[in-house]
């Protein structure tokens, strides 16, 4: 049995999707996957950035962090995408990526690939299911397999019951309002638990 290949892809301009995509990379790596964390390059002006505290000093706290690249996508077996939502959608720096892998699409390196997405806002329904349903799109496109979590474990109430992907409120201190540690784990372990099958044809 291959171990799961697993590329956990995600933007974060103050810290929030950097902190789910941590957390799943720890279940991934206990459930026995291969686990790269990569995130998608900043493009907003370094003025933007400079201008607002929390996005600086998240900005170098994380400069050594791996980006994405299109081999990381054609090494990985599943992915798990975490990101903000901007006006219900993923941000720029996430489709900027997305817009790239139009070869890989083309001859087919991200079929049957399996995938899930987590995804933040500043209040309860700021655009989270949008986005992550977004994001799906792009990858029923891809021919890609998606792993929502839906209701397979009673954590997904206790977070806030999305069925489509584990999603927070973040209040404008950068606090999570919602206790979604679990449930990205759980949905992580389920990534890898679908993969599973599909690698080993199972």
């Amino acid at each position: 049995m291959s171990n799961v290949k697993l590329a956990i892809i995600y933007y974060s301009s103050t810290g929030t999707n950097y902190k789910l995509a941590k957390w799943a990379e720890e279940a991934a790596r206990e459930a026995g996957a291969e686990v790269k964390v990569l995130k998608a390059e900043e493009t907003a002006p370094q003025q933007a950035i400079a201008a607002n505290p929390a996005w600086k000093e998240h900005y170098e706290e994380t400069k050594d962090v791996p980006k994405v690249t299109l081999n990381d996508l054609e090494w990985a077996d599943a992915f798990i995408f975490s990101t903000p939502t901007r006006y219900g959608s993923a941000p720029s720096q996430i489709r900027a990526f997305l817009d790239t892998t139009g070869g890989l699409w083309f001859n087919g390196k991200l079929v049957n690939k399996v995938v899930s997405a987590m995804s933040s806002a500043q209040n309860p329904h700021g655009g989270q299911e949008a986005t992550i349903l977004s994001l799906y799109t792009s990858m029923m496109h891809w021919g890609a397999i998606i792993a929502a979590p839906g209701y397979s474990d009673p954590v997904t109430f206790s977070s806030g019951g999305n069925p489509y992907g584990t999603s927070v409120t973040v209040d404008q201190d950068g606090n999570m309002l919602e206790d979604v540690e679990e449930a990205v784990k759980h949905q992580a372990r389920r990534t890898i638990e679908i993969a599973q099958m599909v690698v080993n044809g199972s």
